[in-house]
């Protein structure tokens, strides 16, 4: 399964001050499958280390950190060599040993020469501080989410339709009208299958959503698990609930969190910490409003109001209970929580590309679903389910910031007009900040 997380890695392994690296990122999002088929292409052998199941490894990293004498250890435990520029070492599940963490901060100041790199989920949670400290500053992160929209076409073989997508993007000429109902029902089924590597794979597999759903609901069992393994009991009843409460949250018309909803009386004083944990650990995203539109737009962030979507569309459709041959029809664009759906999607999007999510809103009514700082450009964002894009908000924010044109997301071809830059909803994938 083709991730453009390789390019990345790639880069990684070439850099002259490379420092150990730790891919981040939610639990299923693929970091394990990401760092091992990049090993077997990259280097001559990889040094697995499962730090979560073998336990004896932890022995090893008891004592002394030198990298000598773990590499002495390694060598004879694994019955490998470990040689600079072909050995990978790799330390899987490294929030299960706070130690192994330790450990890169002296790979990075006493044998830089070794490629060393770590894959690990809830490490902004699970990592206790008080004994072992985070290396910082002396490691290098790169961040993985679930298959975009463009991954889940290649994962399907529809690799020149992603070309063509993006070649429209960026001459902003209307796609051929066949090719553009084509994309828009892959889209669909991009709501329902989401980007979790494992339930893509059974999808192009099996072509049923059915069996797709079913890994899907475990892995948002195995979310929950995480919740209690990686918080104390009260606080895990509350991200617990918290997180039950996104698609409700998002049924509103007003889609801004509100602690009452997920317990009456609720506030952040007794949830924030929750909503937090949730960030995190890369199974929810926080969309933060903000009250201006200038330069640089997160300074103007008012952090009591935010918006929270799950870091899957294809988990929201599935908590949300929408059956699978309703969402893929073409008679659900005047359903209001299609429009919910639709704005995960493209949270979900932006943050791939690593745009970070803000929303914008007046005094009064206006509301701005998504604003974008490209350079000196801050650039505002609608987001349509159908082909209804009427929208006063997008055009009073343009006015007032003075934004050198706008994006109106929507089931809409390809086009620019008035300052309106139309993008179908299957092309969000192309829009970087």
């Amino acid at each position: 399964m083709q991730r453009k997380i390789s390019a990345e890695l790639l880069a990684w392994k070439n850099q002259k001050d490379r420092k150990p690296l730790i891919l981040n990122g939610a639990r299923q999002v693929g970091k394990t499958y990401a760092l091992e088929h990049f090993a077997k292409e990259h280097f001559d052998n990889v040094v697995y280390l499962n730090m979560e199941l073998e336990t004896t490894l932890h022995d090893i990293l008891d004592g002394d950190l030198s990298p000598k004498r773990i590499i002495q250890h390694l060598e004879l435990t694994k019955k490998q060599n470990i040689t600079p520029d072909k050995t990978l070492i790799f330390f899987d599940e490294i929030q299960a040993c706070e130690r192994a963490l330790t450990a890169l901060k002296y790979f990075c100041e006493q044998a830089p020469e070794y490629h060393v790199a770590a894959a690990g989920s809830l490490l902004g949670v699970a990592v206790g501080r008080e004994k072992y400290s985070f290396p910082v500053g002396k490691v290098d992160e790169l961040y993985m989410f679930p298959l975009d929209f463009e991954e889940f076409l290649w994962a399907l073989g529809y690799d020149g339709l992603a070309e063509e997508i993006r070649h429209h993007f960026e001459s902003n000429e209307a796609m051929n009208t066949a090719v553009h109902k084509t994309a828009l029902e892959l889209y669909k089924k991009y709501l329902v299958i989401g980007g979790m590597p494992a339930v893509v794979k059974k999808f192009v597999e099996t072509e049923s959503f059915l069996d797709a759903q079913i890994i899907q609901n475990n892995i948002f069992n195995e979310y929950v698990a995480d919740m209690s393994k990686y918080a104390d009991t009260t606080t895990s009843v509350k991200i617990r609930a918290c997180y039950n409460s996104v698609p409700a949250q998002l049924a509103k018309e007003n889609r801004k969190f509100q602690y009452k909803i997920v317990q009456k009386g609720g506030t952040a004083t007794i949830f924030g910490e929750s909503i937090e944990w949730l960030n995190f650990a890369g199974t929810a995203l926080k969309c933060q409003k903000i009250t201006e539109g200038n330069l640089p737009i997160a300074v103007y962030a008012y952090f009591p109001d935010f918006k929270l979507y799950m870091s899957d569309v294809g988990l929201l459709t599935l908590k949300s209970g929408l059956p699978a041959e309703w969402l893929v029809s073409e008679n659900n664009e005047e359903n209001n929580f299609m429009g919910s759906v639709t704005e995960n999607y493209v949270a979900q999007a932006l943050t791939a590309n690593k745009i970070p999510l803000f929303y914008w809103k007046n005094d009064n009514t206006a509301e701005v679903d998504f604003v974008l700082q490209k350079g000196v450009e801050v650039i505002p964002v609608e987001v349509k389910r159908g082909v209804n894009t009427r929208s006063k908000s997008m055009g009073i924010f343009a006015k007032q910031y003075n934004s050198p044109y706008s994006i109106r997301i929507s089931q809409k071809n390809f086009g620019f007009e008035n300052g309106i830059k139309s993008v179908p909803l299957y092309a969000v994938f192309c829009i970087t900040a």
